[in-house]
């Protein structure tokens, strides 16, 4: 038994097909159902069996094979702390992010992250979600860093992975400091009804617009913009008033120094289905790197 075996075990099992196997890992087919010959002689027990469905477990086979995605888990955490450990790290790691993570936590786990792997070069652009994962399924970056709302982990095609932060944002009203509003500690979308608005452009805030049109009826929206820094700013100066998620305002300036004040909106919360998290290519040249850095984050 050794770690190829295994490793054309992991992948039968994941693509239920031999010949999809073979052509993942480069490989013929024959190459493939000799080697998983061998493994099943040398455990004594069938691992698949052929159906309508293709390639599948037996269910013995269930158990050895949990078992061998169990081993593959520890090989990789090996891998990855010898690289860490020998320093061997090294070229370019291209970030797409959205704009609530670039201004938010992204900043720390950089400096922490260049501060130990100073050798690497990182490149941060900023895009809609829908932009990033596009980058990423066509090689274009190797981590996106993503909310994420019709899309889900399951439903990201292979063999995108899904890195999740296990943060979920609320909403807040982000008013000038001298707001009538600002009397209030916290706000329904009902109150907002007689006031101008300065609203995200971005994909993901399309819902929340609808939803406030449909409690506040005809809006007046000013403008519409994809840098929350323009929001923040518009809204200091006394244009409006916008609604930004925790995660954007946290350690923000602008509400630190007092110039707009954010309030809890309650009775209304983001969708449950929308998460942070980051995106990378399981099969990507930095995969490993990606991995890495993604221990930087916390959020």
């Amino acid at each position: 038994m050794n770690i190829e075996q295994l490793e054309i075990v992991k992948e039968v099992f994941e693509t239920n097909s031999m010949s999809l196997a073979a052509l993942n890992l480069h490989v013929s087919q024959s190459a493939i159902s000799q080697s998983i010959s061998i493994l099943e002689k040398e455990i004594g027990i069938p691992l698949f069996k052929r159906s309508r469905y293709g390639t599948v477990p037996t269910e013995d086979g269930r158990t050895i094979i949990k078992i061998v995605l169990e081993i593959l888990m520890k090989v990789d955490e090996i891998k990855d702390e010898v690289q860490s450990i020998t320093s061997i790290y090294k070229g370019e790691l291209i970030i797409a992010t959205i704009a609530s993570l670039s201004m938010t936590f992204l900043p720390k786990a950089l400096a922490r992250f260049r501060k130990d792997y100073p050798q690497i070069q990182v490149k941060i652009v900023e895009m809609e979600s829908r932009i990033v994962i596009d980058k990423i399924i066509h090689d274009k970056a190797h981590l996106g860093l993503i909310s994420l709302n019709q899309y889900t982990s399951d439903g990201l095609p292979e063999p995108i992975a899904f890195h999740s932060f296990q943060y979920k944002g609320e909403l807040q009203v982000i008013i000038p400091n001298d707001s009538l509003l600002s009397l209030n500690k916290e706000l329904m979308l009902k109150d907002l009804a007689d006031y101008a608005f300065i609203l995200s452009a971005s994909s993901f805030w399309d819902g929340v617009t609808e939803d406030i049109r449909q409690a506040c009826g005809d809006i007046n929206v000013i403008f519409t913009t994809t840098n929350p820094e323009v929001i923040k700013r518009s809204v200091a100066e006394g244009l409006g008033i916008s609604l930004m998620s925790s995660l954007m305002l946290r350690d923000d300036p602008y509400v630190e120094s007092g110039r707009i004040i954010a309030i809890p909106l309650v009775g209304y919360s983001l969708d449950a289905s929308r998460t942070f998290g980051g995106i990378y290519s399981k099969k990507g040249s930095q995969h490993r790197l990606v991995r890495k850095f993604l221990e930087y984050i916390e959020v």
